[in-house]
């Protein structure tokens, strides 16, 4: 498979020219640039699936399509927050860039890169940890559950939100989208922002949400909970790279209730809302159009159109999956192009953090 060609690169280039001029514009005129740089991150867990492509990647596509700079990072560094297999990370990394790219990320028109090999993310990530307090992090609610969950929660666990904050702010990221769970998140950074320019001198912008409009796809076996990968019930989670078969299967299998009819009412029939919500998602239909067409059918023969709507959507995107793991190589050189530009954003940025913070 061969690599960017020289005029692919060029547009490269010449995104990363503008966001270069961007970010090294003075305080008082980045506060004013209307221009967008929106990053977002996601952990390498392997191949996304249906709620990962729905609530993020597909939003991800949209946003390189109509944005001046856009980076999206496969932040592996937060993956290590619970135990990890070596080996099994690195390939996790290969199939989650595969998935971007079947999907639709364009190496053209965003920087795609892997998060460990720029160092000055877990080295800013120090910085702003030491301007934030122990009892703030505690309230995260994400702590909170997941602490809750270990009976010895590790440090990185506890920090990783100052991470994420380091993320975001090295690029002097104007808009980050996020999903409501993570917005707590975000009003962290905010706040981490507000600190160090308070300390330092105006520097960082205060990076705002772009919340996505998509409903959250729940669990197929328990519709009142969100779609998981950690579900230990194999039916509950649909994957872009599940065979036709599986599909059908995990939908038929879906949990809906003893009303034949299909209603769209998220309160009261969760499960036939959460089909009605994936069939909207996969074949770009209003809730309104798909209860008029399936008017007359009961809920066993609406999940069979259902599975053939998400078949439609995701065979050509598996088949593409398929044919990139077979040149890791090609993953691998995407990943290090994307490392490079982003390295040459970042760095200028965090020489300029370790002047204002005194290091030099």
């Amino acid at each position: 498979m061969a690599l960017p060609t020289i005029g692919s690169v060029r547009k490269l280039w010449n995104v990363t020219c503008f966001v270069k001029r961007f970010l090294s514009s003075e305080p008082a005129t980045y506060t004013q640039n209307k221009e967008n740089l929106i990053f977002s991150g996601i952990q390498p867990t392997g191949i996304p699936h249906l709620g990962n492509y729905l609530g993020a990647i597909e939003n991800w596509i949209t946003l390189q399509e109509h944005d001046s700079a856009v980076l999206y990072s496969i932040v592996d560094l937060h993956s290590i927050t619970v135990p990890q297999d070596p080996s099994v990370l690195r390939q996790n990394i290969l199939d989650m860039t595969a998935s971007l790219i079947a999907c639709g990320i364009n190496p053209e028109r965003s920087v795609l890169f892997q998060q460990s090999q720029v160092p000055e993310h877990a080295e800013l990530g120090w910085i702003l940890g030491c301007l934030i307090s122990m009892p703030r992090l505690r309230h995260l609610p994400q702590w909170k559950i997941k602490s809750g969950q270990k009976n010895e929660s590790s440090v990185g666990l506890f920090t990783y939100p100052v991470l994420q904050a380091a993320d975001i702010l090295l690029y002097k990221s104007t808009h980050v989208p996020v999903g409501e769970d993570q917005l707590k998140h975000l009003e962290l950074a905010q706040d981490i922002a507000r600190s160090f320019n308070n300390k330092y001198g105006d520097f960082f912008p205060i990076p705002r949400p772009l919340l996505s409009s998509v409903k959250k796809v729940k669990s197929l076996r328990d519709p009142l909970a969100k779609m998981s990968k950690s579900d230990p019930q194999t039916l509950a989670t649909l994957y872009i790279t599940d065979s036709p078969e599986d599909i059908i299967l995990k939908i038929r299998k879906a949990v809906t209730d003893f009303t034949s009819e299909v209603t769209f009412d998220p309160e009261r029939r969760p499960g036939v809302s959460n089909m009605v919500t994936i069939h909207a998602a996969v074949s770009g239909m209003s809730v309104e159009d798909i209860l008029n067409q399936s008017q007359g059918l009961d809920t066993a023969h609406y999940k069979q159109v259902v599975a053939e709507a998400v078949i439609q959507k995701f065979t050509p995107i598996r088949e593409e999956i398929q044919k990139l793991q077979t040149d890791p190589g090609y993953l691998w050189s995407i990943l290090n192009h994307g490392t490079e530009k982003a390295k040459e954003l970042a760095v200028p940025q965090y020489q300029h953090v370790k002047k204002l913070v005194g290091f030099y």
